[in-house]
């Protein structure tokens, strides 16, 4: 019965993966919320993530649709602001795998690890095991949290303040924060901390001391989210350009003839800042995770 039970979980998970995949990358392309290449790229590892888990689904799948519907709110203010603003979002490939790449790995790694078998967090057990899955919590914590900040960041009255500085920053500058954008970022992280305990109740088997301390993922999560806004930011300050685009009236990203340096030096791109940010948040998280449980 039991090997049976496990064949039939080989073969069903990964249809069910591969059904809803393409039915939400189609879906997010014809919403503009990922070009094709984005599209393709987020069915790819969209699948990797619920084939292997469906608790590493949820995670990915709540990242994505609540950045994406916030992506989308406040469309005019941002297109006032953002020099790079594209209708709906619009993530490419790149996006899509700065933001999922590291966690799809640690997922491979999970599978090869354990199989199918969805593990809970406890270092007794193993130590390895505790760490991959703590990352994979870091990794969607920070992407969530610096996304949440970002898109309703930039829609707070409050001016924005260079995080190395504390000086006043126009809005759009890589590196400001507000108070509203940090509250947003715990407030991310924590929404990825409960998804993980929700989604894992069902799928894992423990024992009720080391079930009951899953809770703790809620204030983990929590904290790996603002982490990984902070460390987004002070990387946006130091080692991203910003400037002020005197024709187009816009804070840009690139050094030009009319552009003002507000801040940073030209070495990382927004896509760079965030994959660093997010592998350091993993990083850290993940220790975090073998101490604590």
């Amino acid at each position: 019965m039991l090997r049976a039970a496990n064949m039939d979980k080989l073969l069903i998970q990964p249809l069910i993966a591969l059904l809803i995949s393409s039915l939400i990358a189609a879906r997010a392309y014809r919403r503009k919320s990922l070009d094709l290449s984005g599209a393709i790229a987020g069915f790819a590892v969209m699948t990797i993530h619920i084939a292997i888990g469906y608790r590493y689904g949820a995670l990915l799948l709540v990242f994505f649709f609540t950045s994406s519907k916030l992506t989308k709110v406040g469309e005019d203010k941002k297109r006032r602001v953002d020099a790079d603003f594209k209708e709906g979002g619009q993530r490419n490939w790149v996006q899509v795998l700065s933001n999922s790449g590291i966690a799809s790995v640690l997922v491979l790694v999970l599978w090869a690890k354990t199989g199918l078998q969805d593990k809970c967090l406890d270092s007794k057990e193993s130590v390895f095991i505790t760490s991959l899955i703590g990352g994979v919590i870091g990794h969607y914590a920070c992407c969530n949290g610096d996304t949440w900040s970002s898109e309703l960041g930039i829609l707070s009255d409050a001016q924005p303040r260079l995080i190395t500085t504390f000086k006043p920053v126009r809005k759009g500058t890589n590196g400001g924060v507000t108070k509203a954008g940090l509250l947003a970022a715990a407030a991310a992280g924590s929404v990825i901390g409960l998804t993980y305990v929700v989604f894992g109740f069902p799928t894992t088997k423990c024992t009720y001391d080391v079930a009951l301390k899953q809770l703790l993922v809620i204030p983990i999560s929590t904290l790996a989210g603002l982490c990984g806004s902070l460390i987004d930011s002070l990387l946006g300050a130091t080692l991203q350009f910003s400037g002020f685009c005197t024709v187009r009236n816009k804070v840009v990203g690139k050094p030009g003839p009319t552009v003002k340096k507000i801040s940073g030096l030209n070495y990382l791109d927004n896509n760079a800042v965030n994959v660093v940010s997010i592998l350091l948040t993993t990083i850290l998280t993940s220790i975090a995770c073998t101490y604590i449980f």
